[in-house]
């Protein structure tokens, strides 16, 4: 029984080593991840890392699946993927100075074709940040591609106030609830 990861993220690849799971194969899975009308930034992450494990684990038969979204939510708003520049500085213009979720789910799927899920939801604060701060970040390019516009492993956390909840789920992969959902399918833990 090996572990696919059907996530092409490095940084998840990354904080499944911290805690001694070694990936035997990278699949990600390719979904239209356009929110549906109306549909809350909760009800979004459980959907798309679901949707992602149903869609890789019928070509790893007898492995184990491990799929995960994370999103970044200003109230109901769900703040995109920043494509480029223009995006991270709209994302950080309306994060400064105040509180958001970062909603991260995951779904395992065990060798005998069971899912189970989880969601962790974190509430980060970021501090004022002037217009220049947050045109020299987006220039920095460190927030493009990623959920809300920024990378907390990187520059963004210092303008990070304060944090409840996973520092590694607002990195993109809550280590807690998938070392759970792990062990509970058969996964041995280094």
């Amino acid at each position: 029984m090996r572990l696919i990861l059907a996530s092409a993220s490095p940084r998840r690849l990354d904080l499944l080593a911290r805690i001694g799971v070694e990936v035997a194969m990278v699949d990600p899975a390719e979904i239209d991840e356009t929110p549906l009308p109306n549909e809350k930034p909760t009800d979004y992450a459980r959907r798309i890392a679901a949707a992602k494990a149903a869609i890789v684990a019928p070509r790893h038969p007898g492995d184990v699946i491990l799929a995960a979204d994370t999103v970044v939510a200003a109230g109901r708003r769900i703040l995109p993927k920043a494509a480029d520049e223009a995006e991270v500085r709209a994302c950080m213009t309306l994060l400064a100075g105040r509180r958001h979720h970062v909603l991260s789910a995951v779904t395992v799927v065990d060798a005998s074709g069971v899912a189970r899920h989880r969601l962790s939801d974190s509430i980060v604060t970021f501090g004022p940040l002037s217009a220049a701060t947050i045109v020299a970040y987006a220039a920095s390019g460190e927030g493009v591609g990623k959920a809300g516009g920024y990378a907390i492993q990187g520059r963004a956390e210092a303008f990070v106030r304060a944090l409840s909840g996973s520092h590694s789920s607002v990195v993109g992969l809550p280590l807690f609830e998938t070392r759970a959902l792990l062990l509970s399918a058969g996964i041995v833990l280094g």
